[in-house]
């Protein structure tokens, strides 16, 4: 018996496998671990992009990039911008000391900020990274569980150039107008169902 749990604890060992443990206590610590990871995960897709939906969370709607998900009594609010990642669009954001917490991000190569405001008892959760967004208003008591998924979400966003680049283009689905008339026919009638003026008198 000694034996076969000695194997047990040196087959663990050795095969590499790794559990980390995020502290959920700190918005620090969640993202730093999260978005530091190269997540490849994922189980949602939409028009030219990808990503992970974390257990517990459920898409509720979609409406093209906009989609309102829901987790634990709070709904959250994902945009994903199509236009910004295809463009490569740089944009700047400003760290606020007045905000409950406010970050500038540049993790991996993408950028993005969080910022949490308080409005009314309540708190407004703007995470954006990697060219979408999540926004949630929520009670202090959820931030921490609404940054962990929001921080799974936007990390493992993966877009499909090529989808993105059809969808884009303005030729493809511009609608061409075509006069159809289908009360003139096609062909002339025949003279066997033609009427005959002459013959009805």
């Amino acid at each position: 018996m000694k034996k076969l749990i000695l194997v047990l604890l040196s087959t663990l060992l050795l095969t590499g496998c790794t559990v980390v443990r995020i502290d959920t206590e700190k918005i620090d610590n969640i993202i730093n671990v999260v978005l530091s990871k190269n997540n490849k995960l994922y189980n949602h897709t939409g028009k030219g992009y990808k990503y992970y939906l974390p257990q517990g969370t459920i898409n509720i709607d979609t409406s093209e990039y906009n989609e309102k998900l829901y987790a634990r009594g709070n709904y959250y609010y994902l945009y994903v911008d199509i236009n910004s990642f295809y463009y490569k669009t740089e944009f700047e954001y400003e760290e606020n000391k007045d905000a409950y917490y406010s970050r500038y991000l540049d993790i991996n190569g993408k950028k993005g900020y969080l910022e949490i405001n308080e409005i009314d008892g309540l708190y407004l959760i703007e995470f954006t990274y990697n060219y979408a967004k999540i926004e949630a208003l929520v009670e202090e008591a959820s931030i921490n569980s609404v940054i962990l998924d929001a921080t799974y979400i936007l990390s493992t966003m993966k877009y499909n150039t090529d989808v993105i680049k059809i969808v884009l283009n303005e030729d493809y689905f511009t609608n061409k107008d075509v006069v159809y008339d289908i009360f003139t026919p096609k062909k002339q009638s025949s003279d066997a169902l033609g009427y005959n003026e002459e013959e009805a008198k």
